[in-house]
C-alpha cells in the first residue's frame, strides 16, 4: 500500500485501532469487546453499535473478512483482519511511533 493510500486513511479512530489488532487472531464482536477493554485497563469500552458499524464499515474496504460463521439462530461470526488491514494497521502504528518520538524529543529538550 502506497503512502498516499494509507495517508487518506489515517488517523484511526480509536475503535478501528483495537478492532484491527483484536482481529489479528479469529475473533468474534463480545471476544473483540472483551480484548479491547483488557488491552486498555477498561479504558476503551467498544459498545454494540459502534463495533458492529465499524466491522460494517471494514468489510466494505476490505480491512478484515469473516473468517467462519456459526450456523443457528444467532449465526455468530468470526472476523480477521486482512492483508490490506495489516498494511493500514502498519502505518498507523508507524504514524503513532512518529508522535511518540517527537513528543520524547521534547521531553529531552525541556
Amino acid at each position: 500500500m502506497s503512502n498516499n493510500i494509507a495517508g487518506k486513511d489515517l488517523p484511526l479512530t480509536e475503535a478501528v485501532f483495537y478492532i484491527l489488532l483484536s482481529l489479528r487472531h479469529p475473533n468474534h464482536g463480545y471476544g473483540i469487546i472483551q480484548e479491547t477493554e483488557e488491552l486498555t485497563g477498561g479504558r476503551v469500552v467498544l459498545g454494540a453499535g459502534t463495533l458492529y458499524g465499524a466491522i460494517q464499515t471494514l468489510e466494505k474496504k476490505g480491512w478484515i473478512s469473516v473468517y467462519s460463521e456459526e450456523a443457528g439462530s444467532r449465526k455468530k461470526k468470526e472476523y480477521l483482519i486482512t492483508d490490506a488491514g495489516r498494511e493500514v494497521f502498519a502505518a498507523e502504528r508507524d504514524r503513532i511511533n512518529e508522535l511518540a518520538g517527537n513528543a520524547r524529543k521534547m521531553d529531552e529538550e525541556v
